[in-house]
């Protein structure tokens, strides 16, 4: 996160800069099919649009779409305590009926440190300090939905640090994952790094760490709904990779994964070490896959790689390096479709100085059929997308991804965007963050959030609801959750 806001507020004051990036991104488009373009999407243009529950014009959207927004970060949860904010990655775990009877179930994460702690029925680690003895902040909390409105939202796990995404299982549970390899024993507390399955009934959520999944700045999870074997992400800038866990129990019910399993990485057939942070659109891989002996292991110390590695990674990457695995740049977000699977490496490319891994990110397809990796989604240029991170597939078959960029200035002006990809794999523009509040509008909304302008800020949680009617997105700052709905019919969303 740090770094992003930094890499941010270096291009905002730095004309200079925009101009060799202009430059670049100039001779990047000569560079013929070796990124993807952007395109006019199949909802047409974009438009302001005013949400439904506090009035105020928040985003633009195809004309016919609506949208509504609940559980602001401060507003208070159906158990009078305040909503915990940092809004991110979310899911949706059940779905029933269709139209005005829709009941939607929606686990949403908050990437937040360590300060007031989120009070669920379960939590992981309710002793760990830090040098200023707060204690864990992060968790989950669970929202619902009923025909066009939200109904109540409950804490559901707590005790956890940085939860940044995770994914949906087949079977109707929220892996939440934590982004952080913080070891607060020392301080009377856990070790983080894990991962954490919650229940729809928060009461049921036993907080209980996935240790197979391994220990690493986790990002987002995708499962294969035969198998039960999960792809996951590592989200730890240059020093990045996504893994397969192939689960000992692969019964398909809630607690299955606490049985273990395997974890293993990627490595190109034939190729020890291969990096693909730079890639071309079409690049095709085969790739075999690594035993990772110890997924529990701490970064820099594991029997394999200690004394042997420069890389700054986790004790899974570097066991995988060892093994002549293969590098990424930043792995965020991952979803599944037909079979296969799609990664998100955010900063894949080159930035205007030709620096590796500083660009504006790719989508990889694997294929476990062929255990093929096939890069499909390239973004030369900050239009087409910027930092892409999480990514869903809907029902109709269609991409769609959250931007954690730079505020992209279009023709409708800056801020971040949700931003769709074609079958041609093309993106388009969905939806735009034009949230910039002043105190009266607060005030006036019965809000709590500070006065600010929020286009900067990251998109996250991007999540349809079983029959497609109903997708749901969070703004990570000020923390706001949104649904939106229209004419999904007219494209591929």
């Amino acid at each position: 996160m740090a770094s992003r806001i930094s890499r941010r507020r270096f291009l905002a004051g730095s004309a200079s800069f925009v101009g060799v990036i202009a430059a670049l991104q100039a001779h990047r488009a000569g560079a013929a099919g070796r990124y993807s373009n952007i395109v006019e999407g199949p909802y047409g243009p974009l438009l302001a649009s005013n949400d439904l529950t506090t009035g105020l014009p928040l985003i633009l959207l195809p004309e016919g779409f609506q949208y509504r927004t609940y559980s602001w970060d401060g507003d208070p949860m159906t158990n009078a305590a305040p909503t915990p904010g940092l809004h991110d990655g979310m899911g949706v775990v059940s779905t029933r009926g269709k139209g005005d009877e829709l009941e939607v179930t929606i686990i949403r994460n908050h990437e937040r440190g360590k300060g007031a702690p989120i009070l669920a029925p379960s939590r992981y680690d309710t002793e760990g300090r830090g040098d200023n003895g707060i204690v864990p902040s992060g968790g989950t909390t669970t929202l619902r939905f009923r025909g066009r409105e939200f109904v109540g939202v409950e804490p559901s796990l707590g005790g956890t640090i940085y939860n940044c995404a995770g994914g949906v299982t087949p079977w109707g549970t929220w892996l939440s994952c934590e982004e952080t390899v913080i070891d607060l024993s020392a301080q009377g507390g856990r070790r983080h790094g894990y991962v954490f399955e919650v229940r729809p009934d928060a009461v049921e959520t036993t907080a209980k760490p996935l240790v197979a999944l391994g220990r690493m700045k986790h990002e987002a999870i995708a499962i294969d709904p035969v198998s039960k074997t999960a792809y996951l992400t590592e989200d730890n800038p240059g020093t990045s990779c996504f893994y397969r866990f192939i689960p000992v129990d692969a019964s398909g019910v809630a607690g299955s994964y606490e049985a273990g399993g395997r974890l293993q990485a990627p490595r190109v057939a034939g190729r020890p070490n291969v990096d693909l942070r730079r890639p071309s659109l079409g690049d095709t891989y085969r790739l075999e896959w690594i035993d990772i002996e110890h997924p529990d292991a701490d970064p820099g110390d594991t029997p394999s790689t200690r004394n042997r590695s420069g890389d700054n990674g986790s004790g899974p990457y570097l066991q995988a390096r060892a093994a002549g695995g293969v590098r990424l740049s930043k792995c965020e977000g991952i979803c599944q479709r037909d079979g296969k699977f799609y990664v998100v490496d955010s900063e894949a490319g080159v930035d205007a100085f030709g620096r590796v891994g500083n660009g504006f990110g790719a989508i990889w397809e694997i294929d476990p059929a062929t255990d093929t990796l096939r890069a499909v989604f390239v973004a030369g240029r900050q239009l087409v997308a910027d930092n892409i991170d999480n990514i869903c597939v809907s029902p109709r078959g269609g991409l769609l991804l959250c931007e954690d960029g730079h505020p992209v200035v279009d023709r409708y002006g800056p801020g971040t965007r949700m931003i769709g990809i074609t079958a041609k794999g093309e993106s388009f523009a969905f939806a735009k963050n034009v949230v910039s509040l002043d105190a009266a509008q607060i005030a006036k909304a019965g809000k709590k959030v500070a006065p600010h302008d929020y286009r900067p800020e990251e998109w996250a949680g991007c999540c349809f609801d079983a029959n497609g009617e109903v997708l749901f997105a969070n703004l990570q700052l000020p923390g706001i959750t949104f649904a939106i709905w229209g004419p999904w019919e007219r494209g591929n969303l």
